[in-house]
């Protein structure tokens, strides 16, 4: 079983490839990015968010920084960084969920992803907004 590992989760208000090719040029490494465009989420998102960011993840050593774009939603100081553990296996992930979301809010309830994954979101009593992220086969990070 893999360790989990923690990472720094951005959200932006449509300027996330623009964000994150300013970190890349900051702090080097390679930087992955997903559009909204093409994939199954799209469907739920508006019309201005098509042609966000999904997903991106700027990779240098053990620095890994994710981001997107909100999808619409507004962005604030208090909602723009995310909490994104991602476990090693499937016990792991339904146990930290469920004991993270004692007393909480689920706001995507954990489940199978179209990326080959077990994912889901909420936040934790304390206001603390988490990403849990449980990849079925390896991923190529």
């Amino acid at each position: 079983m893999k360790a989990p590992y923690l990472n720094p989760y951005l959200s932006f208000e449509g300027n996330c490839r623009e964000a994150m090719t300013f970190y890349q040029q900051c702090l080097g490494g390679e930087l992955m990015i997903q559009e909204v465009a093409g994939t199954p989420a799209a469907e739920h998102m508006p019309a201005e968010a098509q042609n966000g960011v999904l997903h991106a993840s700027l990779t240098n050593g053990s620095i890994i920084l994710f981001g997107s774009d909100a999808g619409g939603q507004k962005v604030t100081r208090g909602n723009s960084i995310s909490l994104s553990l991602n476990c090693g296996s499937e016990e792991e992930i339904t146990t930290c969920f469920r004991k993270l979301a004692e007393g909480g809010n689920v706001t995507m309830p954990l489940d199978d992803t179209f990326w080959g994954a077990k994912f889901g979101m909420l936040t934790d009593r304390f206001g603390m907004d988490w990403l849990l992220n449980y990849d079925k086969e390896p991923s190529q990070q």
